[in-house]
């Protein structure tokens, strides 16, 4: 059966580096969920899903627990669709917090039939390391769609009487995904390296980057519109077809989101890419690219002349979810020289420029404006290069796979009385894959807080879940970092359980004498840092090089 989604090698050192899970032994050996239970982070949860009596391999109930969140999953669909239905449920806070739950409902019924028909085409248990990865990342965004989904509820207020009814059900959603990821773990981690990197650094010039090409930015002269415009960038990447967006009348599309209609469904990374070139100008719509537009490519004329602006905010009553001016759902979307602002301002508290849950996604070149909540990291495997991101409060958030390269990270002045965190990562199980890396950036002051009286504190991150993790490695650190570091939540919520690290960091704010002493904060080594690079954290080696957007796999 063909992956429905990547078709990506990875290696077996990989999740070796990252989980504690122990390996299934290759000779079947029959279990009881009494001592299979035990090691998931639900233990009383996993022995009352599954089958008591019955004897099986690792295999046998990781797929019976699959098979149960993806029942359990069908069944919250339908009780969301149910309150969606009723008279009663009239409040637009309410209905749009409904509408994330059955928009991330939908998502999590098509990663878990997936991960159930993949795990299930076999009899001898045995995944391509590809794949294994590929079902990985999709059971940890499972457990962040579901938290997605109870946090919209929780902030409406109007949604009370819903969030009593929903509380339970998505208890048992999140503790059944739980189940299924920690299980799957247990059967299925690869112990056989598979493939070859598509495209491998170069020993003989070990400071090459690999994909590295020219920083653009396009030319936009009427008479080289069309394919020859973007050469300069998609030289070398397969494109099926290229649609231009003018709102002068001389494009293809007046709009960026008839650009999006027009793009095929459900494509292969095999077919190409569908580029949509947006020429300079302000673009004031709301984009939204869903799942079923998969490898489309957005290229506009550069930082601040390329500029798609909204102003919704939680304020104003939407969702932290459903503010953002730009989200991508479709699996390999690409951004490049683009601006990306949400206008509503510190006054309107979370107000998202851009929410990303694209696998295999990639932003090149981009600029994200905000302030609180600016970019919106929110799940699956993401990549970063050359951006610029401006904001105050939790500015880079969620809970995706995500290296951020080569940025720049812009904290700007809040309102009276606020405190800057840069990060706030949103793992909320120790066996996600998730975690926010942030390499060779610069993390800097906005010219807004540089040049006020030096009284707002400013930090790397705070742990927005319990096992919140980022690290910071190979950049420049400006004195407008606190020495501390980094900032609890609330109280010790999360201290304990967090990985936050740095590396190698430069810089007045990079001291590490004064920094948090919390038992999950770490000075880590080249061997911890290796971990979270391109390479080894996103696997980025085996999709980054289709994209056109140039990296660097190690340290540098």
């Amino acid at each position: 059966m063909a992956s429905k989604f990547s078709s990506l090698s990875t290696i077996s050192l990989f999740l070796m580096l990252f989980f504690s899970l122990s390996l299934a032994d290759s000779i079947p050996i029959f279990n009881t969920p009494e001592t299979l239970c035990n090691s998931t982070p639900h233990p009383s949860f996993c022995k009352s899903s599954l089958p008591y009596n019955k004897r099986g391999t690792i295999h046998d109930y990781a797929k019976i627990s699959i098979s149960n969140s993806l029942t359990n999953a069908r069944s919250f669909l339908s009780l969301v669709l149910h309150y969606l239905n009723l008279p009663s449920t009239s409040y637009e806070s309410t209905v749009l917090a409904l509408e994330d739950c059955l928009f991330l409902a939908q998502l999590n019924i098509d990663f878990l039939s997936y991960a159930f028909e993949t795990t299930n085409i076999s009899n001898d248990n045995n995944l391509p390391g590809s794949i294994t990865f590929d079902l990985l990342t999709l059971f940890s965004a499972t457990l962040t769609n579901l938290e997605t989904c109870l946090e919209g509820l929780q902030s409406s207020a109007s949604a009370s009487n819903i969030l009593n009814s929903l509380s339970a059900p998505l208890s048992n959603g999140t503790q059944y995904c739980s189940v299924s990821l920690a299980l799957f773990l247990h059967a299925w981690a690869p112990n056989t390296k598979e493939g070859r990197l598509l495209t491998e650094r170069n020993d003989t010039f070990p400071n090459m980057e690999v994909g590295a090409r020219k920083s653009l930015p396009l030319q936009t002269h009427k008479s080289i519109i069309g394919r020859k415009l973007l050469q300069a960038f998609t030289d070398g990447v397969s494109v099926r077809k290229m649609a231009v967006v003018n709102p002068y009348g001389t494009g293809d599309f007046a709009t960026i989101t008839d650009a999006v209609n027009a793009a095929p469904n459900n494509t292969a990374s095999s077919d190409g890419y569908f580029v949509i070139y947006v020429v300079a100008g302000v673009y004031n719509e709301y984009v939204s690219i869903p799942k079923y537009k998969k490898y489309l490519m957005m290229i506009g004329d550069g930082i601040n002349q390329t500029i798609i602006a909204g102003n919704r905010s939680v304020v104003d009553g939407w969702t932290t979810f459903n503010s953002a001016t730009f989200a991508a759902v479709g699996q390999g979307f690409v951004a490049v020289n683009i601006t990306f602002q949400n206008t509503a301002g510190a006054i309107k508290q979370q107000a998202v420029a851009v929410r990303n849950g694209a696998d295999l996604s990639a932003f090149y070149n981009c600029s994200f404006e905000g302030y609180q909540d600016t970019l919106y990291t929110h799940s699956l495997r993401q990549f970063y290069r050359n951006c610029e991101i401006y904001g105050t409060i939790d500015y880079i958030f969620g809970n995706a796979v995500v290296v951020f390269q080569n940025c720049k990270i812009y904290t700007r002045l809040p309102l009276n009385g606020q405190f800057n965190t840069v990060t706030a990562h949103g793992r909320t199980d120790p066996n996600q894959n998730t975690g926010t890396s942030i390499q060779n950036c610069s993390i800097l002051a906005a010219e807004d807080l540089a040049s006020s009286n030096g009284t707002t504190k400013s930090y790397l991150g705070r742990p927005w879940k319990e096992y919140s993790r980022t690290v910071v490695m190979q950049s420049f650190i400006d004195s407008l970092i606190d020495p501390s570091g980094w900032a609890p939540w609330s109280g010790d919520f999360a201290l304990a359980t967090l990985y936050y690290a740095e590396f190698d960091n430069t810089g007045p704010g990079s001291d590490p004498t004064n920094r948090v002493t919390w038992p999950g904060y770490h000075l880590i080594n080249a061997t911890d840092a290796a971990n979270f690079t391109v390479s080894n954290f996103t696997l980025g080696d085996f999709w980054l090089p289709a994209t056109g957007v140039p990296y660097f796999g190690g340290l540098l």
